[in-house]
């Protein structure tokens, strides 16, 4: 029974439960366990339980558990990039990434599957929803919100696959043939800004109260920025994608815009500045108090999570903290990305870094973001009490008579860090009476400032307004001073605007898609991965880097393969250059 945590969205245990058991990706039939559609759509309970459980994978692509092996969490897609190490070496698209190693025959099935099955359920909706028992107004808003779930999914498969087919209101069945061919990319983007634009003139801005966590005009702004953002990026606009991964045969239109429009940073730009200008959004005051919040005025859209959960505790903390150690393990890489507290790079000689005492006066976001060694936490006994709290020692050897123990490098974590990204710090792994209420954040502000920023550097310059956006972010991170350097040249800033994405959105499922999107996944995944060795003996510490894997990219990985499960039984869905 899906758990959803609006409470006009509950789904009792006699509600319908739909799902995809075959595998035929977007052609999938949506099944239920005893009920038909007549029988769901004339009872409301059920309906709204089925648009609930559309909103259910709503966090495919950012989940931190998202890649498995026989039921092992692997990690997400941090764990396909330079931010993290898989927890385990199992043959996942996340290893198969990192190692270059994917290929269609390799590649799971998902995200390809699950987004078809989940827009085959909206169209299910929009058909049955006016025979639906329920008011209007509440059938308009379940119609606009449907449209945003539908642009949702796309926009996912767009960020996979580039273009992919588009199915508009058509409910695919199995006694007429079907064609899975392709649409160009930019009617795949122009779809889902459509969708976007029909579902804000009914949502309202925000959502507040019983009907927070569903999509909002703010939510479906958010996404348009996001998307055309992807559109501008070097990736996609005036694509060279089929050459540069001798994919000479596929025609360029499918996986961008064949020519470079800067326009498209500007349309970029313009959607960034309407999500500002609603007026709703603001950053909340704290960094490390953001993320355990339910409600907050940063969020956008968010996986709704029910109350008590662990989950994150339970993959991410030390195991002295009660952690199953399927978490990923942050990169020595990332951590350096983070400055100092006075904003100057780390390799900046004027910094006051200290690579005897490392992580001393660094980017507060460091801390809150990573766990190293004698980070301190706090411990906590099984009744869910405060027993006040301890380093986490990760060293190697004997520190003041305490010996090397279960949280320590090449023991309890692979690359000598734990991500504390998210965490509760009132949660306790593997309970659920002493969980958090936190939701995962999809879309939040701070990712739109930085949308802003980025688009309306490429196409105006380092503008005053985009300095603005950038200081905003480094400012509530408690960099002192926050201000950028003045002077910075267009190609300047935006080096600063990818390292702050780099920080400010690591482990939200971001970083993987920048660095292609940018095109610099070349420079930025053809790269020996490190983690960090901490040796101390007595007050003596020394710090030894360590290679972990050695990480591989070649242009086709640009783009994610169709699986061969699909492209075996649909010939016209053309596979994506290189593979």
């Amino acid at each position: 029974m899906l758990k959803r945590c609006f409470p006009v969205f509950v789904l009792m245990a006699s509600a319908l439960v739909w799902s995809s058991c075959r595998k035929e990706g977007f052609l999938a039939a949506t099944t239920t366990t005893n009920l038909d559609e007549k029988t769901v759509f004339s009872d409301s309970s059920r309906t709204v339980g089925f648009l609930a459980n559309i909103y259910s994978n709503v966090g495919l692509s950012t989940s931190l558990s998202r890649f498995s092996y026989n039921y092992i969490v692997c990690g997400g897609l941090e764990a396909a990039c330079d931010e993290a190490e898989p927890s385990h070496a199992f043959s996942t698209p996340a290893t198969q990434f990192a190692t270059g190693t994917v290929n269609a025959g390799i590649i799971g099935e998902e995200p390809y599957k699950t987004c078809y099955s989940n827009i085959r359920a909206v169209n299910v909706l929009i058909k049955n929803l006016p025979n639906a028992p329920l008011r209007q107004a509440y059938k308009n808003q379940m119609l606009a919100e449907a449209h945003f779930l539908r642009a949702w999914y796309y926009a996912i498969l767009t960020e996979h696959y580039g273009g992919v087919p588009l199915v508009g209101d058509t409910l695919l069945t199995y006694d007429v043939p079907i064609v899975a061919k392709r649409s160009t990319y930019a009617d795949c983007v122009d779809y889902i800004l459509s969708e976007c634009d029909a579902a804000a003139l009914t949502l309202p801005a925000t959502q507040t109260g019983l009907n927070y966590g569903r999509a909002s005009k703010g939510a479906c702004l958010a996404l348009k920025a996001r998307v055309l953002l992807y559109a501008a990026s070097p990736l996609f606009n005036g694509t060279t994608l089929p050459s540069d991964a001798g994919g000479a045969g596929v025609d360029p239109a499918l996986v961008g815009y064949p020519a470079y429009d800067i326009n498209r940073w500007k349309e970029a730009e313009i959607a960034a500045q309407a999500v500002i200008a609603l007026g709703v959004y603001s950053l909340n005051p704290s960094f490390q108090g953001l993320f355990p919040l339910r409600v907050n005025t940063e969020y956008i859209f968010e996986l709704m999570r029910p109350g008590g959960n662990s989950d994150l505790e339970n993959m991410c903390l030390p195991p002295s903290r009660g952690s199953n150690g399927t978490g990923s393990f942050p990169y020595q890489g990332l951590v350096d990305a983070f400055p100092m507290k006075n904003g100057k790079p780390i390799t900046d000689p004027a910094s006051g870094y200290d690579p005897n005492n490392p992580y001393k006066d660094r980017d507060p976001r460091l801390d809150y973001s990573i766990i190293h060694d004698q980070t301190v936490l706090l411990v906590r006994t099984g009744n869910g009490q405060t027993n006040g709290s301890a380093p986490v020692n990760i060293y190697v050897g004997n520190y003041n008579g305490v010996l090397t123990g279960q949280d320590a490098v090449h023991q309890g974590t692979i690359t000598g860090f734990y991500n504390n990204k998210m965490l509760d710090p009132a949660a306790i792994a593997g309970t659920l009476s002493f969980g958090s209420n936190r939701v995962l954040p999809q879309m939040r502000y701070a990712e739109v400032l930085l949308n802003y920023a980025e688009a309306a550097n490429e196409y105006e310059g380092p503008t005053g307004n985009v300095y603005a956006a950038v200081e905003a972010i480094r400012q509530r991170a408690g960099l002192d001073p926050y201000q950028l350097p003045i002077g910075l040249t267009k190609d300047d800033m935006r080096t600063w605007i990818q390292n702050e994405r780099r920080l400010e959105l690591a482990y939200e499922g971001h970083r993987f898609w920048d660095v292609r999107r940018w095109k610099i996944a070349l420079q930025t995944e053809n790269v020996q991965s490190q983690g960090m060795e901490v040796n101390r003996n007595g007050t003596a510490a020394t710090y030894k880097l360590f290679n972990v894997t050695k990480h591989n990219f070649r242009p086709a990985m640009y783009l994610w393969p169709f699986p061969l499960s699909e492209t075996g039984k649909s010939p016209e869905l053309i596979q994506n250059p290189g593979y």
